[in-house]
């Protein structure tokens, strides 16, 4: 994966690097955690097991992370769902969680 590859994606990755002191060798490093980050896995099953406050949960922990990596293709996703979860909306979460994981599908074929 490259800062290219990041940046056709729809990375900021300039906003990311600079979070990462220009070190582009750190950000991709921490970049590639993003493809085994069990925290997908944890929200998917939370949101399938109906508990909204283990789903905010683990969205909360990946918007953190998405945010400071300027992965914005996730994230934007990610901020709209953790909003929802946040104020226990009853609603049918699965569009948002399928943008997600399509999203995840790209960022993971990098």
């Amino acid at each position: 994966m490259t800062l290219d590859d990041l940046a056709a994606y729809g990375a900021n990755v300039q906003e990311g690097l600079g979070r990462c002191m220009n070190m582009e060798a750190f950000y991709l490093q921490l970049v590639e955690t993003i493809k085994a980050e069990p925290n997908f896995d944890a929200l998917a099953a939370a949101i399938d097991a109906g508990d909204l406050d283990a789903a905010f949960s683990a969205s909360h922990a990946l918007k953190g992370v998405l945010s400071n990596l300027s992965l914005t293709p996730l994230q934007k996703p990610m901020e709209e769902l953790c909003e929802l979860l946040r104020a226990h909306t009853d609603m049918d979460y699965a569009p948002l969680m399928a943008e997600i994981t399509q999203q995840l599908e790209r960022f993971r074929a990098l």
